[in-house]
């Protein structure tokens, strides 16, 4: 089953949230709560039993606050920012100023560009600047009325700290002054993250405005949040836009507005998603009576999170080196100060940080599911990481953007790995995780882990038509690490093992070799040839071998023109699906059909001739985040591959009159420096791989596996284009260009491996053993093989690509190397 640690970006629901949700729809009618009818006066009437019930939640009523819905956390922060009453510089009075706390969300942050457009200063506070900031304004200061908005979260999304919500009443009452500065200040709680695992008191902590989104708490309704705002605030919000149902009266051809008298229906333009509001309901009752409230949820993902923390900070490697590096403000000793949030970065032996993809990857492979990168938080992100400004702006120019998969720059971590915890966790998915760390990192060599006091959760059970709270009398606080696993042990005893030391870092999968490169042979030997070639008709399908082929200008003819999507038109690939290596699609150019077969169907036939005439119906996909104009290729092979893979899913091509404008890839050093065109492939025209890297792979790999691989079956497993005979293992790897025959490729990059390798492609059967082992003989990479793109134009030959064609590499120009003797023939560059 799946291990799901990734409660901080979405709760999961439970089915028997749907099934009141979905029972309630179908027994009433709901209609435009702006309407007047029956159906109109139901919606309306429970919208505002389920602002009550929101207020209930959060212990206050509606004499104190307002609850405006808006499409989430996001979109009521912009509603602040918009609508705060600022007074901006250059006016008499004294000028508003927004303060946030750098640990926090984007979409905090982002609110400085609404308040720089309306002339008002945002200022940045550390939280050690905060906490220094108490000293009381003078009295005269302290009766100006400029309004001054500070923003801090109640807990941070990146680390789980729990910031202090006694703040709120300090701030405004001026007894802690974020700047000093005269007027009056207002507070604005970031609650989106605290909501979700603590109770928020709001007759207590009477903050001004509280933005949440809902899918936090209950996983369902998605799309849906609120502004709670503080009664005494609300007069002073201003609106300029007005859509429908927030006007009293207004005219159409004057300039004559008049809004509504309550607050709420003054600021939801337009209709709100009412049966999203209406699940809202069924996800409060639901969360009573599974869990016995908030308080309860609350010590529940603390006391798992608590444990994993205690378990993952003892960690050691036979070195005494940790096995992590976790990020954190506090001890993980008090919920109140410490959310259900651990956030960290794996190391090797040598104190190097592994990059948060790989572990990913890993995590994939046994089905856990967690969070890398900077979550949305770059402030948190640089004050744990130690990451400066100015790495910030390099690392970009470097070409690593918030939310991609480019984990280590220069050595060093761009990001890290959150796991956070839910009201559905359980103590199954602690040990689950913690067994993933250690059997991927730690050796069977290594004996137990000494834990002085791991201090067991305290958990009460809740109905069985839920993933239930475990009872925690399982725990002990004695763990031994032994054959990758966790198991109760009576004492402790001292660790050993051994560890390969780690080769340097690699440069990144999207680097592209400098334009410079030295046009040098490789030292004479013996003679690189090309030993296979496979092509990929349909993507993430069997490869389909050939002697030789010819070569269009995205690559291989027709390799990856095809793409299998599912019901929603989003492309397939192994990862989610692995049977797709068992459907086996062959070209016949001489018929000009693609003949696809699989076991226990007959063979279907899709045309090799473009169908983009008036029938076909163009439609954009994506492949990698790139946008691509694909049509349909009809009803008979949708159904072929629906009735193999059990799951209703269509088969798409690539449009060939779209091609060049739809998938480019700028790379730079290709002559001409011009976007290169690409078929459905994920990186470029082109992957190689030697046989001499698969050969000392072999070897490391036979050494873990009870059963060794066959050389055929992992040359499949890498769905490489060329697969080449060379003397040295790993040597493609400094090549900056090659030459095959008279076709000419650039050298872009090396290619990072994916769960992907862990399939048998034969058999559609997962090892998890694969990726660890690549993982583990090549340090901290899981680089194997090499993107091509394919230089055009350079000959007047025909381009066809040939089995024991030579292949003429030239070198890196950083690399070392003796020229050729006199007897070699020197490459071109």
């Amino acid at each position: 089953g799946i291990t799901y640690l990734d409660h901080a970006g979405s709760a999961l629901f439970p089915e028997s949230l749907l099934k009141a949700y979905t029972d309630d729809l179908r027994n009433n009618v709901y209609g435009n709560p702006h309407s007047q009818n029956i159906s109109s006066k139901l919606t309306y009437d429970t919208i505002e039993h389920v602002r009550y019930r929101i207020l209930q939640h959060f212990h206050t009523t509606a004499e104190d606050y307002t609850i405006i819905f808006t499409s989430g956390c996001t979109a009521a922060l912009k509603l602040i920012a918009e609508s705060f009453p600022w007074v901006p510089e250059g006016t008499e009075q004294p000028s508003s100023r927004f303060c946030y706390l750098t640990d926090s969300h984007t979409s905090v942050v982002g609110m400085r560009g609404i308040t720089a457009s309306m002339n008002v200063l945002s200022v940045p506070i550390k939280p050690k600047e905060i906490l220094l900031a108490k000293s009381r304004l003078p009295a005269e200061e302290q009766n100006c009325t400029t309004p001054h908005l500070f923003s801090y979260p109640a807990q941070s999304n990146f680390s789980g700290t729990k910031y202090p919500l006694s703040w709120i009443q300090d701030i405004k009452s001026g007894k802690l002054c974020p700047i000093k500065i005269p007027g009056k200040w207002f507070v604005l709680l970031d609650a989106a993250s605290y909501v979700s695992s603590s109770p928020l008191d709001l007759g207590v902590h009477q903050a001004d405005f509280i933005p949440i989104s809902f899918y936090k708490i209950f996983g369902f309704p998605t799309g849906l949040g609120a502004l709670l705002v503080n009664n005494r605030i609300a007069p002073l919000l201003r609106k300029t836009y007005f859509g429908g149902g927030t006007a009293a009266a207004y005219l159409a051809g004057e300039d004559f507005y008049f809004p509504r008298k309550s607050i709420a229906e003054r600021f939801e333009d337009g209709t709100v998603s009412f049966l999203d509001i209406i699940a809202l309901k069924h996800g409060f009752d639901v969360l009573e009576k599974l869990t016995g409230g908030m308080e309860k949820i609350k010590q529940h993902t603390f006391a798992l999170a608590h444990y994993t923390y205690t378990v993952l900070s003892n960690l050691k490697y036979a070195n005494g080196a940790p096995v992590v590096r976790i990020y954190s403000d506090t001890d993980f000793s008090n919920p109140d100060v410490q959310g259900p949030i651990i956030n960290f970065n794996v190391l090797d032996e040598n104190g190097e940080v592994l990059g948060f993809s790989q572990v990913d990857s890993m995590a994939s492979l046994h089905n856990i599911h967690v969070r890398t990168g900077c979550f949305c938080n770059t402030g948190a992100c640089q004050m744990h990481l130690d990451i400066s400004n100015e790495d910030i702006q390099r690392n970009l120019q470097a070409g690593h953007v918030c939310g991609d998969n480019i984990d280590l720059i220069d050595g060093r971590p761009t990001g890290s790995v959150r796991i956070s915890f839910g009201y559905m966790s359980s103590f199954e998915d602690a040990q689950t995780f913690l067994n993933f760390i250690i059997a991927t990192r730690l050796s069977k060599s290594d004996a137990e882990l000494p834990f002085q006091s791991v201090t067991k959760p305290t958990t009460e059970s809740v109905p069985d038509d839920h993933l239930s709270f475990k009872n925690a009398d399982e725990l002990s606080p004695i763990l031994q690490i032994s054959d990758g696993g966790l198991r109760n042990i009576p004492s402790e005893t001292e660790t050993t093992g051994s560890w390969q030391p780690l080769e340097p870092e690699a440069e990144s999968i999207r680097a592209a070799v400098s334009e410079t490169a030295v046009p040098m042979c490789r030292k004479g030997g013996k003679p690189i040839t090309v030993a296979k070639i496979y092509l990929y008709p349909i993507k993430s399908c069997s490869a389909f071998e050939v002697t030789e082929w010819p070569v269009g200008n995205q690559g291989l003819l027709y390799d990856r023109n095809w793409m299998v999507v599912n019901q929603n038109g989003v492309c397939m690939t192994q990862k989610q699906e692995p049977r797709l290596c068992l459907v086996n699609p062959s070209i016949d150019l001489k018929q000009k059909v693609m003949v696809i077969q699989a076991e226990g169907m007959n063979p279907v036939s899709v045309s090799l001739e473009d169908n983009t005439g008036k029938e076909a119906v163009i439609c954009e996909s994506k492949v990698c985040s790139h946008r691509v104009k694909t049509y349909d290729c009809g009803e008979k092979i949708a159904g072929w591959l629906s009735t193999f893979l059990g799951r209703p899913c269509r088969l798409i091509r690539q449009s060939s009159d779209m091609k060049s404008k739809s998938h480019q890839k700028n790379t730079k050093g290709l002559s001409s420096a011009t976007n290169i065109s690409l078929s459905l492939v994920n990186e470029a025209q082109y992957l190689l791989i030697n046989v001499a890297s698969i050969l000392q792979l072999k070897e490391h790999i036979s050494a873990r596996l009870k059963e060794p691989l066959e050389m055929e079956e992992l040359i499949r497993r890498f769905r490489a284009n060329i697969v080449i005979s060379a003397p040295e293992s790993f040597e493609e790897e400094e090549w900056a260009e090659i030459a095959i025959g008279a076709l000419q490729f650039q050298v872009v990059g090396p290619c990072s491996r994916c769960q992907i390798i862990c399939i048998d492609q034969q058999s559609g059967e997962r090892n998890k053993e694969i990726l660890q082992s690549l993982s583990a003989a090549r340090g901290r990479k899981t680089n194997f093989g090499v993107y091509l793109m394919n230089q055009p134009l350079r000959s007047s030959f025909s381009d066809i690509l040939s089995v024991g064609s030579q292949v003429l590499p030239v070198l890196k120009e950083n690399t070392e190397i003796q020229p050729p003797t006199s007897s070699e023939e020197k490459c071109s560059g």
